[in-house]
C-alpha cells in the first residue's frame, strides 16, 4: 500500500463521516434552516473529499477534470435548492403569521399594544 492510497482511503472514510453526519444532522435537528444547514454544509464537503479520494486513483486528466466539474455542478445545484427551500420556508411562515388572529391589549387610555395570539394558549 503506497502514500496515494493511504491519503485515498483517509479521504474516503473522512466524506463518509461527513455524509454521515449531514444525515443525523438531517434528522434530529428542528427546523428547516439548521437541517438545510447541517445537509447542504457536510454533504458538500463529504462530495469534496470523496472526489479527492478519487482523484489519487485516477491517472487520466480528463477523467479527474469530470470529477472536479461535476462536483462544481453539485455544489451550485445544492445551493440554489438550500436557496430555494428556504425561501419558500420563510413564505410559509409568513402566511401562518398572517392567518393567526391579532388580539389588541389595552395598555392605558390612548394606547393599544398588538401582539400574535398563539393558538396553543
Amino acid at each position: 500500500m503506497n502514500w496515494n492510497d493511504l491519503i485515498s482511503l483517509l479521504c474516503l472514510a473522512l466524506g463518509g463521516f461527513f455524509f454521515l453526519a449531514g444525515t443525523v444532522g438531517l434528522l434530529r435537528l428542528p427546523d428547516v434552516f439548521t437541517r438545510l444547514h447541517a445537509l447542504t454544509k457536510a454533504d458538500n464537503l463529504g462530495l469534496g473529499l470523496i472526489v479527492l479520494s478519487a482523484l489519487f486513483q485516477i491517472e487520466e486528466w480528463p477523467m479527474r477534470l469530470k470529477l472536479v466539474l461535476i462536483w462544481a455542478l453539485v455544489l451550485f445545484a445544492s445551493a440554489t435548492v438550500a436557496h430555494l427551500i428556504a425561501r419558500r420556508a420563510l413564505q410559509q411562515m409568513e402566511m401562518e403569521q398572517e392567518q393567526t388572529p391579532v388580539v389588541e391589549k389595552r395598555a392605558g387610555p390612548d394606547v393599544a399594544e398588538k401582539r400574535i395570539a398563539h393558538p396553543r394558549a
